[in-house]
């Protein structure tokens, strides 16, 4: 018989979000306006066993994803509704992170390596020179070598070799782990992203085996035919991969499964979402041209080019945006990744010890109105776009007597501004169109001083919303858009009126003339000659 705490609780209509990021979970659960009705959020540990190492236990990851619904179906009862309210979740995650787990058990053979580790660097050498030396087979006796080959690689999966993407890190998994190399000989090694990896887990584990990827994250593993959204067999033959590991690709908003035991036993899985993605579609960036940044642990702009694949020439990536159903065509977008942004702030607090919590960046930094001629290029593992050099080093330069705590702040805060101005000059380039606004989201977008740098270095527009959780409203868009609740349709961008359309802020570029702008962006671009090649034997 049910309590009379349990009877009284109101039954709504709910949408959750699973947001699995670099350094922790959240699960947010939202109304059909995307108010919060409730949200859990746990940290989990990060590993860095040597440098340029970065590992997850995927076991960890999947315990606190558990915990944060569990305290999440909670919250949304002391709110007064019940837990059946949630109809439907979506799951989003950092991109890239590689899992491989045994089919057989289920369980992980090795700790994930993540998005930002650079320990195969040698392996990616060694797919150059393979790529240079013997080429690949993109139709039965037909090899592209050199240039060619790159060429071809970037035409089929819109990526170019680097340490980045997911196919890389699994060869390097199979050549240094004997456990992952048995498995793989026997067909009994799972890979997969954390979406693949989480989804795995909540649809039933080793007993139902439901081994799926999603399609923005397939095409982040340099093993995804962008055009035909297939597993590509030449990248597979190249990097030498057995079909038996990969999971079936799906779209970004269908009925999975339901999950399997916990608190919301029962309830759908309708979306999966690479985080970068995810924010696109919370921003409901739906229209070609129509660009947004998420500032996290990284930084990612996702500019939508629409039902076409659009090459880019100067570094960027062409990836999919997201596939709004099993039947729909899918939309594709050009992205700039930035490897450091709010892990610059980290380092400054945890490392350098000059901040005590990540927000006090701001006001430290708005003690110098400018940085004092210092220039922080932050390669802590290179540099991604559009620079693509895995050589490059972290970098502070400009250093007088006269440099303090407060320059260092300021510059790092500019450090990030410089590079979305570099991704957003070369989307000029690519897409021949200005941009004029920026909309951003995520942890780093909350200093008005960081919003003021962004838009003065840039000069552009930025407007940030009030409500930020733009990748976890994401998940939930394409969740809901699966079962059609609340009428949403990611198809049709005009169902999603009234959704988060709170107040936003905007900050305009009327801190520096065009000249000052000028002069700083040369002096950034003569701080990023100095840091690259750096690391002796690594090929940019």
């Amino acid at each position: 018989m049910a309590s009379a705490s349990t009877s009284a609780l109101k039954h709504g209509e709910f949408v959750g979000a699973l947001d699995c990021g670099t350094t922790s979970v959240r699960f947010i659960v939202f109304n059909k306006f995307a108010d919060i009705i409730a949200q859990s959020q746990f940290e989990f540990p990060q590993y860095y066993p040597q440098p340029g190492w970065h590992e997850h236990d995927a076991d960890e990851i999947q315990e606190h994803s558990n915990k944060c619904i569990e305290e999440a179906a909670k919250r949304v009862e002391e709110a007064g509704w019940s837990k059946d309210s949630i109809k439907v979740i979506g799951v989003t995650n950092q991109r890239e992170t590689s899992v491989a787990w045994s089919r057989s058990t289920g369980k992980p053979l090795c700790k994930a390596i993540v998005w930002t580790d650079s320990r195969t660097k040698n392996t990616v050498a060694h797919y150059e020179q393979k790529l240079k030396n013997v080429g690949i087979q993109v139709a039965p006796g037909v090899w592209k070598k050199g240039q060619e080959g790159v060429d071809a690689i970037r035409e089929i999966t819109g990526l170019q070799l680097s340490t980045y993407f997911s196919a890389i890190k699994v060869r390097w998994m199979i050549d240094h782990y004997p456990e992952v190399a048995k498995a793989h000989e026997e067909d009994d090694l799972q890979f997969g992203t954390v979406e693949s990896w989480v989804a795995y887990n909540l649809l039933g584990g080793v007993k139902k085996n439901i081994h799926i990827t999603e399609v923005s994250n397939a095409s982040r593993t340099l093993l995804l035919n962008v055009s035909t959204l297939k597993w590509e067999s030449s990248l597979l033959e190249f990097f030498e991969l057995r079909p038996s590991c990969l999971p079936r690709i799906v779209s970004t908003s269908e009925n999975y499964g339901n999950i399997v035991g916990g608190a919301l036993d029962g309830v759908p899985v309708g979306g999966l979402v690479g985080d970068q993605q995810g924010a696109l579609i919370g921003n409901k960036c739906f229209t070609q041209g129509e660009a947004k940044c998420t500032y996290g642990t990284g930084a990612f702009l996702l500019f939508n080019t629409g039902e076409s694949i659009v090459e880019s020439k100067h570094g960027l990536l062409s990836t999919v945006a997201y596939q709004a159903g099993p039947d729909a065509k899918p939309v594709y977008a050009l992205e700039g990744s930035i490897a450091v942004a709010g892990s610059a702030i980290k380092w400054l607090r945890d490392s350098m010890n000059i901040i005590e919590n990540a927000a006090d960046v701001n006001t430290l930094a708005a003690q110098e109105k400018d940085s004092g001629g210092l220039y922080f290029v932050t390669a802590f593992s290179g540099l991604l776009a559009p620079y693509w050099d895995p050589g490059a080093a972290g970098l502070l330069i400009g250093i007088s007597q006269y440099t303090n705590p407060s320059h260092i702040a300021r510059a790092t805060l500019e450090a990030n501004a410089f590079q979305t101005r570099a991704i957003i000059e070369s989307m000029k380039l690519d897409s021949g169109s200005d941009l004029k606004v920026l909309k951003v989201d995520g942890g780093m977008t909350n200093g008005d001083l960081a919003m003021d740098i962004l838009a003065n270095i840039g000069g552009f527009s930025v407007v940030r919303p009030e409500m930020r959780e733009s990748t976890a409203l994401g998940a939930a868009i394409c969740a809901a858009s699966a079962i059609k609740l609340f009428g949403w349709d990611m198809a049709k961008p005009e169902t999603l009126k009234g959704v988060n359309d709170h107040a936003s802020s905007s900050f305009d570029p009327n801190g520096l003339d065009e000249e000052e702008r000028k002069k700083r962006w040369e002096g950034w671009q003569r701080a990023v000659e100095r840091s690259r090649n750096w690391e002796e034997g690594v090929d940019a």
